[in-house]
Protein backbone atom coordinates (compact mmCIF):
# COMPACT_ATOMS: atom_id res chain seq x y z
CA UNK A 1 0.00 0.00 0.00
CA UNK A 2 1.44 2.89 -1.11
CA UNK A 3 2.09 5.81 1.84
CA UNK A 4 0.57 9.00 -0.62
CA UNK A 5 -2.82 6.90 -0.30
CA UNK A 6 -2.24 6.97 3.90
CA UNK A 7 -1.46 10.09 3.66
CA UNK A 8 -4.38 11.13 1.37
CA UNK A 9 -6.79 9.68 4.08
CA UNK A 10 -5.22 11.51 7.34
CA UNK A 11 -5.30 15.03 5.60
CA UNK A 12 -7.69 17.04 7.65
CA UNK A 13 -9.20 20.60 7.34
CA UNK A 14 -9.68 22.23 10.14
CA UNK A 15 -12.40 24.84 10.64
CA UNK A 16 -13.67 27.10 12.64
CA UNK A 17 -17.60 28.34 13.21
CA UNK A 18 -18.72 31.00 15.79
CA UNK A 19 -21.77 30.08 16.99
CA UNK A 20 -24.48 32.68 17.29
CA UNK A 21 -27.04 32.20 20.17
CA UNK A 22 -29.38 34.45 22.38
CA UNK A 23 -27.66 32.96 25.75
CA UNK A 24 -23.97 33.26 24.37
CA UNK A 25 -25.28 37.18 23.11
CA UNK A 26 -26.67 37.84 26.61
CA UNK A 27 -23.27 36.61 28.91
CA UNK A 28 -20.99 38.37 25.99
CA UNK A 29 -19.23 34.47 25.32
CA UNK A 30 -17.75 33.47 22.29
CA UNK A 31 -18.19 29.87 21.60
CA UNK A 32 -15.66 28.96 18.68
CA UNK A 33 -16.15 25.54 17.51
CA UNK A 34 -13.63 23.33 15.87
CA UNK A 35 -14.43 21.11 12.89
CA UNK A 36 -12.56 18.49 11.33
CA UNK A 37 -13.46 17.34 7.83
CA UNK A 38 -12.05 14.53 5.44
CA UNK A 39 -12.56 13.13 2.31
CA UNK A 40 -14.67 10.63 4.27
CA UNK A 41 -17.53 11.99 6.17
CA UNK A 42 -17.22 8.68 8.99
CA UNK A 43 -13.83 9.59 9.59
CA UNK A 44 -14.26 13.00 10.36
CA UNK A 45 -13.62 14.51 13.92
CA UNK A 46 -11.61 13.18 16.16
CA UNK A 47 -11.60 9.84 14.63
CA UNK A 48 -9.42 10.78 11.95
CA UNK A 49 -6.78 11.97 14.53
CA UNK A 50 -7.04 8.95 16.70
CA UNK A 51 -6.79 6.48 13.52
CA UNK A 52 -4.03 8.62 12.38
CA UNK A 53 -1.08 6.80 13.88
CA UNK A 54 -2.38 3.31 14.19
CA UNK A 55 -2.87 3.29 10.32
CA UNK A 56 0.34 4.73 10.38
CA UNK A 57 1.77 1.45 12.22
CA UNK A 58 -0.45 -0.97 10.37
CA UNK A 59 1.58 0.21 7.33
CA UNK A 60 4.93 0.65 9.20
CA UNK A 61 5.01 -3.21 10.45
CA UNK A 62 3.39 -4.50 7.15
CA UNK A 63 0.01 -5.50 8.72
CA UNK A 64 -3.21 -6.63 6.68
CA UNK A 65 -5.43 -4.01 8.50
CA UNK A 66 -7.00 -3.35 12.29
CA UNK A 67 -9.25 -5.22 14.46
CA UNK A 68 -11.15 -3.41 17.05
CA UNK A 69 -14.36 -3.16 19.38
CA UNK A 70 -17.47 -1.06 19.24
CA UNK A 71 -20.99 -1.21 20.38
CA UNK A 72 -23.43 -1.84 17.87
CA UNK A 73 -24.02 1.90 16.66
CA UNK A 74 -20.30 2.73 17.26
CA UNK A 75 -18.91 5.96 15.44
CA UNK A 76 -15.57 4.11 15.81
CA UNK A 77 -16.07 0.83 14.23
CA UNK A 78 -17.83 3.26 10.94
CA UNK A 79 -14.62 4.69 10.85
CA UNK A 80 -12.68 1.74 11.28
CA UNK A 81 -14.36 0.07 8.58
CA UNK A 82 -14.56 3.26 6.17
CA UNK A 83 -10.28 3.66 6.82
CA UNK A 84 -9.63 0.57 6.32
CA UNK A 85 -11.28 0.37 2.92
CA UNK A 86 -9.85 3.52 1.48
CA UNK A 87 -6.52 1.80 1.92
CA UNK A 88 -7.58 -1.59 0.64
CA UNK A 89 -6.78 -2.77 3.97
CA UNK A 90 -8.75 -5.71 6.25
CA UNK A 91 -10.91 -4.85 9.00
CA UNK A 92 -12.76 -6.72 12.10
CA UNK A 93 -14.82 -5.67 14.71
CA UNK A 94 -15.78 -7.53 17.99
CA UNK A 95 -19.20 -6.14 18.64
CA UNK A 96 -21.09 -5.44 21.99
CA UNK A 97 -23.85 -7.37 21.23
CA UNK A 98 -25.92 -10.62 21.58
CA UNK A 99 -26.86 -11.24 17.59
CA UNK A 100 -26.00 -9.09 15.34
CA UNK A 101 -28.39 -7.32 13.27
CA UNK A 102 -26.96 -6.52 9.75
CA UNK A 103 -30.25 -4.25 9.28
CA UNK A 104 -28.80 -1.50 11.74
CA UNK A 105 -27.23 1.10 9.70
CA UNK A 106 -24.47 1.11 11.28
CA UNK A 107 -23.09 -2.59 11.12
CA UNK A 108 -24.91 -2.52 7.66
CA UNK A 109 -22.22 0.23 6.61
CA UNK A 110 -19.00 -1.49 7.88
CA UNK A 111 -20.41 -4.40 6.25
CA UNK A 112 -20.37 -3.00 2.87
CA UNK A 113 -16.95 -1.62 4.08
CA UNK A 114 -16.08 -5.33 3.90
CA UNK A 115 -15.51 -5.30 7.69
CA UNK A 116 -15.82 -8.74 9.15
CA UNK A 117 -18.37 -8.52 12.53
CA UNK A 118 -18.50 -10.80 14.97
CA UNK A 119 -20.77 -10.58 18.04
CA UNK A 120 -19.33 -10.65 21.77
CA UNK A 121 -22.14 -10.85 24.81
CA UNK A 122 -21.92 -8.26 27.72
CA UNK A 123 -19.95 -10.37 29.67
CA UNK A 124 -17.31 -11.40 27.20
CA UNK A 125 -17.38 -7.83 25.88
CA UNK A 126 -16.20 -6.55 29.34
CA UNK A 127 -12.95 -8.72 28.90
CA UNK A 128 -11.89 -6.56 26.11
CA UNK A 129 -8.69 -4.65 28.03
CA UNK A 130 -7.62 -8.04 29.75
CA UNK A 131 -4.01 -8.93 28.01
CA UNK A 132 -5.09 -12.40 28.17
CA UNK A 133 -8.24 -11.87 26.28
CA UNK A 134 -6.16 -9.77 23.96
CA UNK A 135 -3.25 -12.36 23.27
CA UNK A 136 -6.14 -14.72 22.19
CA UNK A 137 -7.72 -12.47 19.84
CA UNK A 138 -4.42 -11.50 18.34
CA UNK A 139 -3.01 -15.20 18.31
CA UNK A 140 -6.30 -15.67 15.77
CA UNK A 141 -5.27 -12.52 13.73
CA UNK A 142 -1.91 -12.46 13.97
CA UNK A 143 -1.39 -10.11 10.89
CA UNK A 144 -3.90 -7.67 12.19
CA UNK A 145 -3.29 -4.52 14.35
CA UNK A 146 -5.60 -4.78 17.59
CA UNK A 147 -7.04 -1.23 18.08
CA UNK A 148 -8.96 -0.47 21.12
CA UNK A 149 -12.25 0.71 22.02
CA UNK A 150 -12.92 3.90 20.34
CA UNK A 151 -9.02 4.16 19.42
CA UNK A 152 -8.21 5.54 22.50
CA UNK A 153 -4.99 4.27 23.42
CA UNK A 154 -1.00 6.55 23.28
CA UNK A 155 -1.22 6.29 19.45
CA UNK A 156 -4.94 7.81 19.46
CA UNK A 157 -3.56 10.37 22.03
CA UNK A 158 -0.78 11.57 19.59
CA UNK A 159 -2.92 12.26 17.29
CA UNK A 160 -5.35 14.33 18.73
CA UNK A 161 -1.89 16.59 20.55
CA UNK A 162 -1.67 17.70 17.09
CA UNK A 163 -4.95 19.57 17.09
CA UNK A 164 -4.81 23.44 17.90
CA UNK A 165 -7.96 24.39 19.90
CA UNK A 166 -6.25 27.12 21.79
CA UNK A 167 -5.80 29.93 18.57
CA UNK A 168 -9.27 30.83 17.71
CA UNK A 169 -10.20 33.36 14.51
CA UNK A 170 -10.45 35.94 17.45
CA UNK A 171 -7.83 35.03 19.84
CA UNK A 172 -6.80 32.56 22.39
CA UNK A 173 -9.68 30.51 24.44
CA UNK A 174 -9.68 31.18 28.20
CA UNK A 175 -11.44 27.21 28.07
CA UNK A 176 -11.19 24.84 25.72
CA UNK A 177 -14.26 21.68 26.04
CA UNK A 178 -15.06 19.02 24.33
CA UNK A 179 -17.12 16.02 24.73
CA UNK A 180 -15.67 12.47 26.35
CA UNK A 181 -16.46 9.20 26.89
CA UNK A 182 -13.11 6.58 26.56
CA UNK A 183 -11.03 9.60 27.24
CA UNK A 184 -8.45 9.52 24.88
CA UNK A 185 -9.61 12.88 22.94
CA UNK A 186 -9.25 14.69 26.23
CA UNK A 187 -6.05 13.42 26.82
CA UNK A 188 -4.94 14.76 23.53
CA UNK A 189 -6.00 17.86 24.11
CA UNK A 190 -4.35 17.55 27.87
CA UNK A 191 -1.45 16.63 26.25
CA UNK A 192 -1.71 19.35 23.60
CA UNK A 193 -2.49 22.57 25.67
CA UNK A 194 -1.41 24.06 28.82
CA UNK A 195 -4.79 26.18 29.26
CA UNK A 196 -7.94 25.35 31.44
CA UNK A 197 -9.25 22.02 29.76
CA UNK A 198 -12.73 20.96 30.27
CA UNK A 199 -14.54 17.42 29.52
CA UNK A 200 -17.83 16.74 29.86
CA UNK A 201 -18.79 13.32 30.56
CA UNK A 202 -21.65 11.77 28.82
CA UNK A 203 -20.89 8.22 30.29
CA UNK A 204 -21.75 7.27 34.21
CA UNK A 205 -18.10 6.27 34.64
CA UNK A 206 -16.32 7.06 37.89
CA UNK A 207 -13.18 5.35 36.35
CA UNK A 208 -12.67 7.90 33.43
CA UNK A 209 -10.58 10.69 35.26
CA UNK A 210 -8.24 7.53 36.00
CA UNK A 211 -8.49 6.47 32.37
CA UNK A 212 -7.20 9.87 31.47
CA UNK A 213 -4.64 9.66 33.52
CA UNK A 214 -3.31 6.49 32.40
CA UNK A 215 -3.14 7.59 28.61
CA UNK A 216 -1.19 10.77 29.89
CA UNK A 217 2.22 10.72 28.90
CA UNK A 218 3.14 13.78 30.50
CA UNK A 219 2.51 14.55 34.34
CA UNK A 220 -1.20 15.37 34.71
CA UNK A 221 -0.73 17.60 37.78
CA UNK A 222 0.79 20.23 35.99
CA UNK A 223 -2.25 20.56 33.56
CA UNK A 224 -5.14 22.52 34.71
CA UNK A 225 -7.57 19.93 33.40
CA UNK A 226 -11.12 18.49 35.17
CA UNK A 227 -13.96 16.13 33.54
CA UNK A 228 -17.47 17.92 34.76
CA UNK A 229 -19.64 13.99 35.65
CA UNK A 230 -23.06 16.27 36.17
CA UNK A 231 -25.01 16.19 32.55
CA UNK A 232 -24.63 12.35 31.78
CA UNK A 233 -28.46 12.27 32.46
CA UNK A 234 -29.41 8.33 32.54
CA UNK A 235 -26.21 7.04 31.02
CA UNK A 236 -24.61 6.61 28.01
CA UNK A 237 -26.78 6.76 24.91
CA UNK A 238 -29.67 8.01 26.58
CA UNK A 239 -31.37 11.32 25.96
CA UNK A 240 -34.69 13.13 26.96
CA UNK A 241 -36.83 15.27 24.83
CA UNK A 242 -35.49 18.52 26.59
CA UNK A 243 -32.03 17.90 25.42
CA UNK A 244 -33.30 16.53 21.48
CA UNK A 245 -35.19 20.32 21.58
CA UNK A 246 -31.80 21.81 22.57
CA UNK A 247 -30.33 19.61 19.46
CA UNK A 248 -33.02 21.22 17.14
CA UNK A 249 -32.42 24.37 18.26
CA UNK A 250 -28.55 24.22 17.52
CA UNK A 251 -29.22 22.96 13.58
CA UNK A 252 -31.40 26.18 13.58
CA UNK A 253 -28.29 28.05 14.64
CA UNK A 254 -26.36 25.64 11.41
CA UNK A 255 -24.59 23.51 14.14
CA UNK A 256 -25.32 20.00 13.32
CA UNK A 257 -25.10 17.74 16.42
CA UNK A 258 -26.50 14.22 17.82
CA UNK A 259 -27.63 14.16 21.37
CA UNK A 260 -25.31 10.96 22.33
CA UNK A 261 -21.88 12.84 22.08
CA UNK A 262 -21.47 16.59 21.20
CA UNK A 263 -25.11 17.62 21.80
CA UNK A 264 -25.44 16.04 25.37
CA UNK A 265 -21.69 18.10 25.66
CA UNK A 266 -22.58 21.13 24.54
CA UNK A 267 -25.78 21.05 26.55
CA UNK A 268 -23.65 20.99 29.28
CA UNK A 269 -21.62 23.71 28.27
CA UNK A 270 -24.71 25.84 27.78
CA UNK A 271 -25.39 24.95 31.61
CA UNK A 272 -22.49 25.98 33.09
CA UNK A 273 -22.98 29.34 31.17
CA UNK A 274 -26.60 30.31 32.04
CA UNK A 275 -25.33 29.43 36.21
CA UNK A 276 -22.35 31.28 35.93
CA UNK A 277 -19.72 28.66 36.52
CA UNK A 278 -18.51 29.56 32.97
CA UNK A 279 -17.74 33.60 33.31
CA UNK A 280 -19.34 35.79 31.40
CA UNK A 281 -16.91 36.95 28.86
CA UNK A 282 -15.02 34.37 28.09
CA UNK A 283 -14.10 33.06 24.71
CA UNK A 284 -14.55 29.22 24.36
CA UNK A 285 -12.96 26.38 21.96
CA UNK A 286 -15.41 23.27 21.56
CA UNK A 287 -14.02 20.37 19.77
CA UNK A 288 -16.67 19.29 17.80
CA UNK A 289 -16.04 15.25 17.89
CA UNK A 290 -18.09 14.42 14.74
CA UNK A 291 -20.38 11.11 14.80
CA UNK A 292 -23.47 12.27 13.06
CA UNK A 293 -23.64 8.78 11.98
CA UNK A 294 -25.20 7.99 14.49
CA UNK A 295 -28.18 9.81 13.84
CA UNK A 296 -29.19 7.41 11.25
CA UNK A 297 -29.08 4.39 14.39
CA UNK A 298 -31.38 6.92 16.15
CA UNK A 299 -33.54 6.80 13.77
CA UNK A 300 -33.79 2.88 12.85
CA UNK A 301 -34.10 2.25 16.52
CA UNK A 302 -37.15 4.91 16.56
CA UNK A 303 -36.02 7.29 19.05
CA UNK A 304 -36.13 10.73 16.82
CA UNK A 305 -37.58 10.94 13.89
CA UNK A 306 -37.40 11.67 10.34
CA UNK A 307 -37.96 15.31 10.21
CA UNK A 308 -35.21 14.92 13.32
CA UNK A 309 -32.62 12.73 10.97
CA UNK A 310 -32.69 15.54 8.28
CA UNK A 311 -32.49 18.44 10.92
CA UNK A 312 -30.35 17.26 13.20
CA UNK A 313 -27.62 16.20 9.75
CA UNK A 314 -27.85 19.10 7.95
CA UNK A 315 -29.83 17.62 5.39
CA UNK A 316 -27.00 14.88 4.86
CA UNK A 317 -28.66 12.25 6.10
CA UNK A 318 -32.66 11.02 4.96
CA UNK A 319 -34.79 8.57 5.91
CA UNK A 320 -35.38 7.36 1.93
CA UNK A 321 -31.50 6.56 1.76
CA UNK A 322 -30.07 5.95 4.91
CA UNK A 323 -27.16 5.42 3.49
Amino acid sequence: MPLSCQNQLIATKQRWQLLQHPLLQQKHIQLWISHLDTSLPEVSGNKCLKLKYHLQQVVAENKSGILTFGGAFSNHLAAVAASCNWLGLQSVAYVRTDTLDTANPTLAFCLRMGMQLHALDRTTYRRRSEPAFISQLQSQHPTLLIVPEGGSSEAGVRGVTELDLLNTPDGKANLITTATASGGTLAGLIERHASNILGIAVVKDQSLPTRVKQLLTTDSTNKNWQINMAFTGKGYGQFDETLLQFCRDLARHQLYVEPVYTGKALAGVFSLISSGAIAAGSRLSFFHTGGLQGLKGLFYRERITAADLALLSGNQYSANSMQ
